[in-house]
């Protein structure tokens, strides 16, 4: 009912933070040395660092440059929507924006990558030298999304003649567009990777698009494939396919009646030409040639998180999955795909975890008992085609947690839905969610 009654207040019940230009963050670059002291220091500029940033300014109970945010990049990008790119239902320049002008003046912005976290310190180094302390520190980096982690992948995707493509980078996603729309015929095969995934719905929402578009032009017959000159497969590393069992079974019902061949606990790990190579648990591999071939590379945290006394066995940062404060240290907390929590790494995650994250890192400061409780809330629209979206919500083990359930089933794919995640989440995101002011199916913050 939150969120539903929030569609309807809409923009009225929000205010606009303030925006920098690149003069102002060349001056807070030229600070001096005392000034890198700061209360909280977040380190990564992404979805969770922005609206960690805003949401804790807002609460006033911090002044100007007592927050401060790090990261090297230029470019703040809405990744979510490189899915729609890949469909050609997006410009790819409409989902980004200079980072400096996403970020409140009142707080520090550092474009520099980070070298090293000494917790015992309080003190985080940065790759220019200079070294940062803080009260409270904040690690939300994301995590690395790496091309070189299949062989051939890097080279081929990048390739502006190859078939393959993928929809994990601002500088590929279009090529994706451009490969669904010149296939005619052929094999068609889209992968799904071992490990961590951003969006891990976003390896088949390609796929469902691609495969509804190609119905739609007559290349391909689901009813009848041996009438087809196209075969599509999902090779993917799950042994299902999808994490939560009440989605993967519609899902896996939705693969049956449209003829994808389903290639499960295959794991894409070479491609040479037009020949994909797929790792099985047993260790053996398999061979599959392909006419197109939309690739998911495998994905990791960043090497200063995991060579850190932060990181967990796996490398992210080691949390208390309730709490989202560090299990060793007690003024550093994490959110977002950094982070160890046992959840789906989705940008929908975020909202239900900054608001946690702020109400105990103030209490924290409080020296309060921490009470606000993160549940494991995430959610991933699965575009199942042109025009419908499965909206998948659950919270910790898998459990549906849906902001609609009591009017309709989100295991049935919807308009409504589709227009939720084409129109309405890109648009809220960059007006709302980044300053702070959104909070998921919780409505607009004040």
């Amino acid at each position: 009912m939150a969120m539903l009654q929030a569609l309807r207040l809409g923009a009225h019940t929000c205010v606009k933070s303030g925006s920098r230009d690149l003069a102002t963050l060349s001056a807070s670059h030229s600070a001096s040395v005392a000034s890198r002291s700061h209360k909280v220091a977040i380190v990564g500029g992404g979805s969770a660092g922005l609206t960690i940033g805003h949401q804790l300014l807002r609460t006033g109970a911090f002044r100007a440059q007592d927050i401060a945010i790090v990261d090297p990049n230029e470019w703040h990008h809405y990744q979510p929507g490189w899915t729609l790119v890949g469909g050609g239902l997006k410009d790819k320049r409409q989902l980004r924006a200079r980072l400096s002008s996403l970020v409140d003046p009142k707080i520090s912005l550092y474009a520099q990558g980070v070298s090293n976290f000494t917790p015992e310190q309080n003190t985080i180094d940065l790759i220019n030298g200079h070294r940062i302390t803080y009260d409270q520190l904040v690690v939300c980096p994301g995590i690395k999304v790496d091309f070189k982690s299949i062989k051939g992948l890097d080279e081929a995707v990048h390739d502006p003649h190859s078939p393959v493509s993928s929809i994990y980078s601002y500088d590929t996603c279009d090529k994706t567009a451009r490969n669904i729309a010149s296939f005619k015929k052929g094999k068609a095969i889209f992968t799904h990777p071992a490990g961590v995934v951003k969006c891990a719905g976003a390896p088949q929402k390609i796929m469902w698009l691609a495969l509804d578009g190609w119905r739609r032009a007559g290349l391909y017959n689901p009813g009848d494939p041996s009438k087809s000159d196209t075969q599509i497969t999902f090779a993917t590393a799950m042994p299902v396919m999808f994490g939560v069992p009440k989605y993967s079974q519609r899902l896996n019902e939705l693969r049956e009646q449209r003829a994808v061949d389903g290639l499960f606990e295959h794991d894409l790990v070479g491609i040479n030409g037009n020949t994909a190579t797929l790792a099985k648990p047993d260790g053996s591999l398999v061979e599959k040639h392909f006419d197109l071939l939309h690739a998911v590379p495998k994905m990791k945290p960043y090497d200063f998180v995991k060579a850190s006394s932060l990181a967990n066995e796996s490398g992210f940062v080691d949390i208390d999955q309730a709490t989202l404060q560090h299990n060793t240290y007690g003024n550093v907390w994490s959110a977002g795909d950094a982070s160890g929590l046992p959840t789906s790494k989705t940008a929908a995650a975020i909202t239900a975890q900054a608001p946690v994250l702020v109400s105990n890192l103030l209490s924290s400061l409080d020296k309060r008992p921490l009470q606000a409780v993160y549940n494991g809330y995430t959610s991933c629209p699965l575009l199942t085609e042109y025009g419908k979206v499965m909206l998948a919500e659950f919270k910790y083990g898998g459990t549906p947690h849906e902001t609609f359930g009591t009017f309709v089933d989100q295991g049935t794919p919807r308009r409504a839905f589709y227009h939720l995640k084409k129109d309405f989440f890109p648009w809220v995101y960059y007006k709302f969610m980044v300053e702070g002011t959104w909070a998921g199916p919780k409505g607009w913050k004040r």
